[in-house]
């Protein structure tokens, strides 16, 4: 392959998901850093990756890798991003961006240093229900918007049996569904709404388990705007996935049903077209694996957000009209994530979100 190279840090969701979105964008994807290393060997030797690597630096020193990207879990974002943009590359990071905004905002600080193009991954902010939407919002079609309602039922670990990262249920490793998931959701209001002011929020656990970080929040949050909203979700509901994603505004409404959009005003509901420029690429089929439960869903989008981050580097402009979630962006989610963890410490309190990210919306 001849597009620049790449190093993917992290052997879960970065060999499931990085590696095939990152050459469908464009790059040679030159070697994968991992910290088992037969782990490692095993799955760059799965994916074709020439070098499987057990260190950073060498592979940070490589005049072949233009870009990193960075799915290890979230207490090692910070040191290796700041790792990578000091080194000269160009970095896509995982979400939950950080463990804090002050880890956050020394992500951004050492990437505008360096100069280099700086991306998280909010690959669903490419997801075209959720584009279309978007793009209803901005063009007036709603209204003033002013109620938003996310609420969803996930089993991922309802079963205290599943297998998942160990990190998940680690707080202090910046496990917890807050970061896993919520992050997302906070993505989303913000991308299609701005920024938030206060939030109330809740965190505990519905599976059945104990000392361990949260499967399920809930927030109530007032935007600057005015817009008022309530986010919920769980990990730990048995059953099918199910939820609630509605915004309501003067002139209409909007929600999503399964991957389609709708819109409803005064001339009736009618599905939002999804237009060429918002498509994605097809996705794989559903998997029974269970480490490809979300494959489908999270390659398309990823792949677009990995096609905005091989505009950055051959220093061409975005290639889609979606607003590409920046390392300022992660700054604002972690103020946000920050308050909500404050609300919840505080017994559901209301707390007001500090936004000082350069950038921020």
């Amino acid at each position: 392959m001849s597009g620049p190279g790449a190093a993917v840090v992290g052997t879960g969701f970065g060999a499931r998901v990085h590696v095939p979105a990152l050459r469908a964008a464009g790059f040679d994807v030159v070697a994968i850093v991992g910290r088992d290393p037969e782990r490692t060997s095993r799955r760059a030797a799965r994916l074709d990756v020439p070098d499987a690597s057990t260190d950073l630096a060498a592979t940070l020193a490589r005049s072949d890798v233009a870009a990193v990207t960075v799915a290890t879990p979230p207490a090692a974002h910070a040191a290796v991003t700041v790792a990578a943009a000091r080194a000269g590359k160009h970095v896509l990071c995982e979400k939950p961006f950080a463990l804090d905004r002050e880890e956050a905002a020394a992500m951004l600080r050492a990437a505008d240093e360096a100069g280099v193009v700086h991306l998280v991954g909010h690959e669903f902010r490419f997801a075209p229900e959720r584009a279309v939407i978007g793009r209803a919002i901005a063009e007036g079609r709603l209204g003033e918007v002013r109620l938003v309602s996310l609420v969803q039922f996930v089993p991922l670990v309802a079963d205290p049996e599943a297998r998942v990262p160990r990190w998940w249920f680690d707080e202090g490793a910046g496990g917890g569904w807050l970061g896993a998931s919520g992050s997302h959701v906070v993505d989303q209001v913000r991308a299609w709404l701005g920024d938030f002011e206060t939030v109330s929020a809740r965190l505990h656990v519905v599976s059945d388990r104990t000392d361990v970080a949260e499967d399920t929040f809930t927030v109530r949050f007032r935007l600057r705007s005015g817009v008022e909203g309530v986010l919920q979700q769980t990990a730990g509901a048995w059953g099918p996935m199910s939820g609630v994603t509605r915004i309501a505004g003067t002139r209409g409404s909007a929600w999503i049903d399964g991957d389609t959009a709708w819109l409803a005003d005064a001339d009736g509901s009618r599905p939002l077209e999804i237009p060429r420029d918002l498509e994605v690429p097809d996705p794989p089929a559903a998997s029974d694996d269970p480490r490809h439960r979300f494959t489908h869903l999270e390659l398309g989008p990823y792949t677009r957000l990995c096609a905005a981050l091989r505009a950055g580097v051959d220093g061409r402009p975005p290639p889609s009209s979606v607003p590409v979630p920046t390392f300022a962006d992660g700054v604002a989610e972690m103020e946000v994530l920050d308050a909500i963890r404050a609300s919840s410490a505080a017994g559901g309190d209301a707390v007001f979100v500090r936004s000082e990210a350069p950038g921020a919306r």
